[in-house]
């Protein structure tokens, strides 16, 4: 499944926010890599820099110094448009909270990421559809999340991050909102799409039972990295 492909790459990653006494480092000089098809996760106390480094990796947020490197691109330099080109074609992201708009159903709060990339429209349902077949709501698929519950409006988000077949999924907190019961749910479909689609997936993470799911745990503190330790790749 895992193509030892170097998928990410960044080095000296520095992100502080502020000046003067409201000065903050966020990010002390951080080095990380990720392999094609990788499963990783990030976890650390509260305030230690994982989705700042998440939002830094993937281009949302910009550096102050040091380089990320996305295959052949340098997210480091590009300018925002191309960021925004680069998440659109080759990244997903879930987030706690789904973050899918009440008014629309599942499959076209899927299908948005492909019509905002110019697929057209007919294209843009049947691979909206395809991938909520994949995460088990085919037959929800014209339910608006309002009449779902959160494991399947989870699942939705995950459908809506793996539409457009992206390299890396970054999921920040991605059961912090759910049951143990859901949360099992979630994670066994993830761990699925990993070894399936060979999707690489970034998981920020409290959970060490979610952390052990993965194939590799990276622990920070105050900005760093600090050591890390594999995962055993194995389903809950």
């Amino acid at each position: 499944m895992n193509n030892q492909q170097q998928l990410l790459h960044c080095s000296g990653v520095k992100k502080i926010y502020g000046k003067g006494e409201s000065r903050t480092e966020a990010l002390r000089g951080v080095d990380f890599s990720l392999q094609a098809g990788e499963m990783t996760a990030i976890m650390g106390p509260s305030g230690c820099g994982k989705t700042t480094l998440l939002h830094c990796l993937s281009g949302m947020d910009k550096v102050t110094s040091g380089e990320i490197w996305f295959r052949d691109r340098p997210v480091h330099s590009l300018k925002e448009n191309e960021k925004d080109s680069l998440r659109g074609t080759s990244m997903g992201f879930v987030f706690q909270n789904y973050n899918l708009i009440p008014v629309l159903t599942a499959v076209e709060n899927v299908e948005l990421p492909l019509l905002s990339q110019g697929v057209s429209p007919g294209e843009s349902r049947k691979k909206a559809v395809d991938a909520l077949g994949k995460v088990g709501l085919y037959e929800r698929r014209f339910h608006k999340p309002a009449h779902m519950s959160g494991g399947q409006q989870q699942r939705v988000a995950i459908a809506r991050a793996i539409v457009h077949n992206p390299g890396i999924v970054w999921a920040d907190e991605p059961t912090g909102a759910l049951d143990r019961e859901t949360t099992g749910k979630v994670m066994q479909l993830i761990h699925h799409l990993n070894r399936e689609e060979g999707t690489a997936f970034v998981i920020v993470t409290h959970d060490p039972d979610i952390a052990a799911m993965t194939s590799r745990i990276v622990y920070m503190d105050s900005g760093k990295i600090i050591h890390e330790k594999s995962g055993s790749g194995r389903g809950m």
